[in-house]
């Protein structure tokens, strides 16, 4: 029988790799990851599952013993925050090039410098390119219910998946938490079957050099280049939405939550304005909506769930009939704006979508961010939009712009 308890955040992701019955871990301490490590690290030594723990002495060699373990067929796991992602960046990309299922919490931390040990989402976003599954949360239970879909996905479409979640605010923060029975989660989540070959009575080479052009293997079998490969790990990624989607819709089958598979939805269905955002601050607009409506302004909320592979079609869909679209967002690339808007303008191009797109960037650096201030620079937008200035220069909410540039 599932049992509630409750949780902050790192407890949920913990509860849940254990339930995916994981064989290695192995992570280094960075602030506010430590504490979820921590757990999985007394578990495995009172025995309460089943796993070896590797201790190393940084973050990329913790990656380095995930992507060992998951070419020799053991379900490995991972967690991290900021500089500690940054510093596997090589290895997110050898990850993903071997198309090996892992799984990483991403603690969402700001980036240095200056030191801040609080929550943006600038990590994780920098690291959109590496060719990693990115799904964001906005609840414990989600951070719980999303790493036990991640594995699924992750050896479905053999593709790493990054369960990304805002430090502090979600990660030790308490909440009722929903812990499901393991064998429902069992016959949720079958054993993981290697993909890989390695074994000493068939002895290969893994990742060696690879030349560009596609060429002749020992037995004459034609092998790809370079560009095949990343042709396919391509491919792959654009088709794993429809993966992510139905695993979703047979979580909730089972289990009887829904997360949204690639995004979520709320108070979209006469919405003028909509709202957009990921992860907590997605979930601090529904509150500014609610606001917004006692006000007479039919404003909704579309979270993204799923940002990489990005959502195209969905989101077409969603903001169909925005008049005005505020994205929020923790995080900015820098020289241009934030990189959820700039996806979602892509996605819109050569749509019929023609709302004004209006980007506000904040919580950098762990600043509060209100449902009252969502509220009040949606309609300060709203009135600049009326006043005819359809796309202004990006908000920072709650900032001082007027102090010198240095």
């Amino acid at each position: 029988m599932s049992r509630t308890e409750i949780l902050t955040g790192n407890q949920a992701a913990a509860e849940g790799a254990k339930l995916c019955h994981i064989q290695v871990v192995s992570a280094y301490p960075i602030t506010p990851q430590t504490s979820l490590t921590e757990y999985l690290s007394q578990a495995i030594e009172s025995g309460e599952i089943k796993a070896e723990y590797v201790r190393v002495e940084s973050e990329h060699s913790a990656l380095s013993v995930c992507i060992a373990a998951s070419s020799v067929g053991a379900r490995a796991f991972t967690s991290t925050s900021s500089h500690g992602l940054l510093y596997m960046h090589e290895q997110l990309h050898w990850a993903a090039g071997s198309r090996l299922p892992i799984v990483m919490c991403c603690v969402n931390r700001g980036v240095g410098a200056p030191w801040s040990i609080f929550n943006d989402q600038q990590d994780s976003i920098s690291q959109r390119d590496t060719g990693w599954i990115q799904i964001y949360c906005r609840d414990n239970q989600e951070i719980i219910d999303t790493l036990i879909q991640a594995y699924r996905i992750a050896e479905i479409v053999k593709i790493p998946v990054m369960v990304c979640y805002d430090g502090f605010v979600l990660s030790h923060t308490m909440m009722p938490v929903e812990i499901p029975d393991a064998e429902t989660v069992d016959a949720f989540l079958p054993p993981y079957h290697a993909h890989t070959i390695l074994s000493p009575e068939d002895p290969r080479n893994i990742n060696p050099v690879t030349f560009p052009w596609r060429r002749a293997d020992q037995d004459g079998v034609m092998c790809d280049g370079y560009m095949e490969l990343r042709y396919k790990l391509q491919s792959a990624l654009e088709a794993a939405g429809e993966t992510i989607a139905a695993v979703g819709r047979d979580f909730a089958e089972r289990f009887g939550r829904d997360h949204g598979g690639l995004l979520w939805r709320y108070r979209t269905e006469d919405a003028d304005v909509i709202l957009t955002g990921m992860g907590s601050i997605a979930t601090e607009a529904t509150m500014a909506v609610d606001a917004l409506r006692e006000q007479g302004i039919a404003a909704g909320v579309v979270g993204l769930r799923v940002y990489r592979p990005f959502p195209k079609a969905a989101v077409r869909e969603a903001f169909r009939d925005a008049h005005a679209i505020l994205v929020m967002e923790k995080d900015i690339s820098y020289g241009y704006e934030g990189a959820l808007c700039s996806d979602l303008k892509a996605a819109f191009y050569g749509t019929e979508i023609s709302a004004p797109i209006h980007n506000v960037v904040a919580g950098l650096g762990g600043r509060d961010v209100k449902a009252r201030e969502l509220a009040e620079v949606t309609r300060e937008i709203l009135d600049r939009i009326a006043a005819g200035q359809p796309e202004g220069p990006t908000t920072w909410l709650n900032c001082r712009t007027d102090t010198p540039t240095e």
